[in-house]
């Protein structure tokens, strides 16, 4: 991984793990550990109520968003139609993003696809029948069809 790359989300809410540690709830569905142990970590805003909501729709780095991590407890809600080198959408083929809290796979059922993810993640990546595609939600991508090609994207999203 690029040591440059820095995805930021915003925090939709908190909640405690089992040992008490506060944990900020990402918009991408990802969690991360906002602690307050000094000299380490410096946050006393999260000891109290009034200090966590006022950091609602603050942005932290999300290290699992860049390594293109789906979340934990995210689950399949539906999937396109299969497409080919043919018949896939224009809209596919330019630079478009899922919604906050959506994830996508794509599965490549035959041939290849050149999957390109614009920055601030800035990667290109050829999928296979045995190399998925993780859409990250918020991220602009296309895809490019590498001669003949089957597929089809599905979506997750926290139940």
């Amino acid at each position: 991984m690029r040591e440059d790359v820095t995805v930021l989300r915003p925090i939709d809410s908190f909640h405690q793990d089992p040992i008490g540690d506060w944990v900020a709830d990402l918009r991408c569905g990802h969690g991360q550990h906002v602690r307050h142990r000094p000299p380490f970590w410096e946050r006393p805003w999260v000891l109290t109520a009034e200090g966590r909501d006022g950091k609602l729709g603050a942005e932290l780095p999300c290290v699992l968003c860049e390594r293109f991590e789906l979340p934990a407890g995210h689950a399949p809600y539906k999937r396109t139609r299969e497409f080919d080198e043919h018949s896939i959408p224009s809209g596919l083929l330019k630079d478009h993003s899922t919604a906050a809290g959506v994830w996508g796979v794509i599965h490549v059922i035959a041939g290849r696809l050149r999957y390109i993810v614009e920055s601030p993640l800035a990667r290109e990546l050829v999928l296979d029948e045995t190399h998925d595609g993780i859409v990250v939600p918020e991220v602009l991508h296309r895809v490019a069809p590498e001669g003949s090609v089957r597929f089809f994207v599905e979506f997750h999203r926290k139940p």
